[in-house]
């Protein structure tokens, strides 16, 4: 891990852009922090870190008012990490199926997800090997958003992810659902019950399928762009209780 770029935000939080190889990130702490902070990894789609940067520095200022640390890293494919072919077909197939009001088919949604999951879970972890060995950081972990079949995954595979606040899409493939019957960290679950992209069944046969015993689901209506604040507060306080 390379960081390339430092500035402190208004509100007393550090923000750093780092590269892990060819992988850029960024990690946000709290300057008031005195001991190490638990960690948060913010999960986003693959729509590129630049283009979602402001809904991810909202989300880490939020948490580093209640002393969390937050790094994001760019998924594969994505932003400026070089092109993904077969993932951009998966894109424009996706695209082209909701434009024409055609029915997305379980083929179509596994040439889209299972690879980014494939690729995109061991990155994360390598990245948070790197984050742990920062003096500024503790741990736990945890794992905040999307793309959902990434956080179930590495709520499967990575025992240092001690809990997840998971952002419910539809385009989940079935394999994912039976990873998620394997899930025994703490969950809460955000859904936007008028979600215009999201088959609503769908995420609630999803949430009955996760295998913890502590498993919240927060549904809110509006559409996707339409979360309110307090449910960002919501999560914020289930990290307090699983991180601290």
């Amino acid at each position: 891990m390379q960081f390339t770029s430092e500035q402190c935000l208004d509100d007393g939080v550090l923000e750093r852009e780092f590269t892990l190889g060819e992988i850029p990130g960024i990690l946000w702490t709290p300057e008031s922090a005195s001991a190490p902070a638990p960690l948060i990894l913010l999960g986003h789609p693959p729509l590129g870190l630049r283009k979602m940067y402001p809904r991810l520095v909202d989300r880490a200022r939020h948490s580093a008012a209640e002393g969390f640390a937050t790094a994001t890293i760019e998924l594969p494919g994505s932003g400026d990490r070089p092109r993904w072919p077969a993932l951009d077909q998966a894109r424009a197939d996706l695209r082209r199926a909701m434009a024409a009001g055609e029915p997305v088919d379980d083929e179509l949604i596994n040439a889209l997800v299972l690879p980014l999951v494939e690729k995109a879970v061991p990155e994360w972890q390598a990245a948070l090997d790197s984050l742990l060995s920062l003096p500024e950081i503790g741990g736990p972990v945890g794992y905040s958003g999307g793309v959902i079949s990434i956080g179930i995954r590495l709520a499967v595979v990575e025992p240092r992810v001690s809990a997840a606040v998971l952002f419910a899409g539809s385009l989940v493939p079935r394999a994912m659902f039976e990873e998620a019957r394997q899930v025994t960290i703490p969950l809460h679950v955000l859904l936007q019950w008028d979600d215009e992209g999201n088959d609503r069944q769908a995420a609630l046969d999803l949430f009955d399928a996760f295998g913890t015993r502590e498993k919240t689901l927060h549904a809110n209506l509006g559409g996707h762009t339409g979360v309110p604040e307090f449910a960002g507060d919501a999560a914020n306080q289930f990290f307090i209780r699983h991180l601290r």
